[in-house]
């Protein structure tokens, strides 16, 4: 995997004796790909011991760099396998161009994460995981066309369209869509069949007319709009870039086995987290360069369309995202520390990376 910070995150849980936060330590930053600091972070001021279990005096050290590179290097395998090369070779290259290009994985892992967290395996998550990360970069591959965004950069590469044209781009996109529900439908195995009609439902929910298409369509129309509240926007992100996160968590949690109200507080946590997503993502477009981003930095500036930053200020936004980071391990109460673990730490990573 591209880009992964060394980060050691040790949680302790231990009740302190003053009303102060518990430290979240980040240890030897090292990365290609989860972005790079020439210094640890400082401890996140918002973990507290009721962000994870009501449980006292417990301390748990969790490597999040080889986490996240062990599982994402499983997630890379298994997409390599589910996208051939077979005829027509053009469609298939244009595919693996964009699917096996890199990233950061957050949406598979989430999967994989919430599955073991109910105590389902890896294995069991993955074809969930493989569709999840084959729709998103769909979504990217169709958002950079230049009936879109019109984006000329994307993980540090050339767009698809650049590289295959808008044609193959579109009809690639469409590929990897259909993939997507078709992978899920032959490769999910050990569950029963009525949790796989649920996850192939929770992610055409999660990408349609009420999900992500709800958002980029309302997005598309709101460029240049001046007037448009918070509430709006929250909505656009809520939609474009939060329902398919919350449905990679959901669909996890599923085929872990988590009942009616276990599923029900990752998928809080989960639209917590895609908020904060986008949320960043707005910070980072306005911070950042594109070489640091390996994609065109300003761009929302420049196409006018109403950001965070732009509506509330670069620090009113960073306090939002504190608040979403806080309200997403807040969801995380109650279930296995260790297993938890994976999610309370995706969730701060997302707030504090880089890229």
């Amino acid at each position: 995997m591209a880009s992964v910070m060394n980060l050691i995150i040790t949680i302790n849980t231990t009740k302190p004796k003053q009303r102060s936060p518990n430290k979240l330590v980040y240890q030897g930053l090292n990365s290609n790909s989860f972005s790079q600091s020439k210094s640890p972070r400082k401890v996140i001021p918002y973990y507290s011991t009721r962000s994870i279990s009501s449980a006292h005096n417990t301390k748990i050290t969790f490597d999040f760099k080889s986490y996240m590179l062990e599982k994402s290097n499983k997630v890379n395998k298994a997409l390599d396998a589910a996208v051939s090369l077979q005829d027509p070779i053009k469609i298939q290259e244009s595919m693996r161009y964009s699917l096996l290009a890199g990233g950061k994985r957050i949406r598979p892992i989430l999967s994989i994460a919430a599955c073991e967290l109910f105590g389902g395996h890896e294995s069991t998550a993955m074809p969930v995981a493989c569709a999840a990360e084959m729709i998103h970069t769909m979504s990217l591959m169709h958002d950079d066309l230049p009936c879109m965004d019109n984006d000329d950069l994307r993980r540090g590469k050339p767009t698809n369209h650049k590289v295959y044209g808008e044609n193959v781009a579109v009809l690639a996109g469409d590929a990897m869509l259909a993939l997507a529900f078709h992978h899920i439908a032959t490769e999910t195995k050990g569950v029963s069949s009525d949790q796989v009609v649920r996850v192939i439902v929770e992610l055409a929910k999660a990408i349609g007319a009420e999900g992500l298409i709800a958002g980029q369509i309302v997005d598309e129309c709101s460029e240049g709009n001046s007037n448009l509240g918070l509430k709006n926007l929250e909505f656009i992100h809520r939609s474009k870039t939060a329902a398919l996160l919350e449905g990679s968590v959901v669909m996890g949690a599923i085929l872990g086995g988590g009942n009616d109200e276990q599923v029900e507080k990752v998928r809080n946590y989960a639209r917590c987290i895609g908020l904060l997503f986008q949320v960043v993502d707005d910070l980072l477009d306005v911070t950042k360069s594109s070489k640091e981003l390996g994609k065109t930095a300003g761009k929302d500036l420049v196409a006018d369309k109403t950001t965070y930053p732009k509506l509330i200020g670069i620090e009113k936004s960073k306090e939002f995202a504190d608040k979403l980071t806080k309200e997403a391990i807040d969801q995380l109460v109650g279930f296995d520390l260790n297993k938890a673990a994976p999610l309370t730490a995706i969730a701060n990573y997302i707030a504090y990376r880089n890229n």
